[in-house]
């Protein structure tokens, strides 16, 4: 589709919109023991409206697309929104846990938030523009999540845990609002029927440059999976690291992150998107080496070593925004599909690789091991990265 098609929402409408979807995830976590308390539940039990939201996210991340290709993008995320703005009033009047996490899960639908948003994207610009203004946006996503929790600590602190879900509620209102004026229908071609839609699926499933787009976004996303899996065995099996530092530690992998969506942000409108992507998991591989050959020759130091891992960041920053953009390029007309498919593989790929990387590292191979799953999967990254540029070297 052409970039002057249809014209996008403005810029902080899409910051906004994809903010809230990720800083819902973890606003509310130094709240989870007082939620535990006031409800009179386990905390394991709170702590599924952590992994079971996540989980929920994946799902409806698979359903939201393929809807926005049905519907459009407009009606599947003020319908996610108010859904949102909702669930968020029904936390806040919870009494129990089981009403608590019922609409806790139902706050998951502002997954349409992330995954349709960057089918707007798609829909309004070229692959290598959009690749950039994702880029710019992923700044956002990567902020929300260091800044929510410092938020709703405070929250807590001042007015108890319900006000960080009184803050859910405010931010879904103002948001839906804005996008009520905003946000113009982008997708200008939709599916007839689902029938017509579900028979032009298989197109997607079988190409290979959507898997190696999918693949390079997944493998590079487990890296810093494998970072989080990771980091805190060696930070305590190593160097007796204070969980303070550790956290500053760990928050230096997407600050590397911010700097490499700048980057993106930058240069990815004038570069080919396989370039980007190539680039970026260079720059991770990189790092990661010159972490393995400091540890090889017996530099033991968590700067350095932190810092190798800090490469990481940058490079998906880097590469993951052209990964998205490539991935919806594949087929225009299935951008939502495409987007949420990916992306639930992607979380899915990760998920797995953090598990793994939990079962493999001990206390004596915590550095080497860790470092080496990283520069694993940054590799297989590269490696996506490449096939895909040899698919499109093929086709021309």
């Amino acid at each position: 589709m052409h970039e002057t098609a249809v014209k996008p929402p403005r810029f902080v409408t899409l910051v906004l919109l994809s903010g809230l979807s990720v800083v819902s995830l973890n606003m509310f976590l130094p709240s989870l023991s007082n939620i535990a308390v006031a409800l009179k539940a386990d905390y394991a039990l709170v702590n599924l409206s952590i992994a079971g939201y996540a989980a929920m996210t994946a799902v409806l991340q698979l359903i939201m697309g393929p809807l926005s290709d049905r519907f459009g993008r407009r009606p599947v995320i003020l319908a996610g929104l108010a859904l949102f703005c909702l669930a968020s009033l029904g936390c806040v009047l919870a009494t129990d846990i089981v009403t608590f996490l019922v609409f806790r899960m139902m706050q998951a639908a502002i997954a349409s938030g992330y995954a349709v948003s960057l089918a707007v994207i798609r829909d309004s610009s070229s692959p290598q523009k959009a690749a950039g203004l994702m880029g710019n946006i992923a700044i956002a996503w990567a902020l929300a999540p260091m800044l929510g929790p410092v938020l709703g600590g405070a929250l807590d602190e001042l007015f108890g845990w319900r006000a960080s879900f009184w803050a859910f509620l405010c931010f879904g209102v103002a948001v839906l609002g804005l996008c009520s004026f905003d946000l113009r229908e982008t997708n200008t071609n939709p599916s007839e029927t689902f029938v017509k839609q579900v028979r032009t699926y298989p197109e997607l499933f079988r190409s290979r440059r959507f898997w190696g787009y999918a693949l390079c976004m997944a493998f590079s996303r487990g890296s810093f999976y494998a970072f989080l899996g990771g980091a805190p065995l060696v930070a305590a099996a190593m160097f007796a690291t204070s969980t303070m530092k550790l956290g500053l530690y760990i928050g230096s992998i997407t600050a590397g992150f911010v700097f490499g969506s700048f980057l993106a942000g930058r240069f990815a409108a004038r570069h080919a998107l396989t370039t980007m992507m190539m680039a970026g998991c260079l720059v991770a591989c990189t790092g990661l080496v010159l972490g393995l050959v400091i540890l090889r020759v017996g530099i033991v130091d968590e700067v350095t070593l932190f810092g190798a891992c800090m490469f990481v960041g940058i490079g998906n920053g880097i590469a993951m925004p052209s990964c998205s953009s490539g991935a919806m390029s594949v087929r225009p007309n299935l951008a939502g599909t495409a987007s949420g498919l990916s992306g639930a593989f992607t979380t899915a790929v990760g998920a797995a690789i953090a598990a793994a990387t939990g079962a493999i590292l001990t206390v004596e191979n915590a550095a080497y091991g860790m470092l080496g799953i990283m520069l694993f999967c940054s590799a297989l990254g590269l490696a996506a990265a490449v096939y895909v540029r040899w698919v499109d070297g093929r086709r021309h």
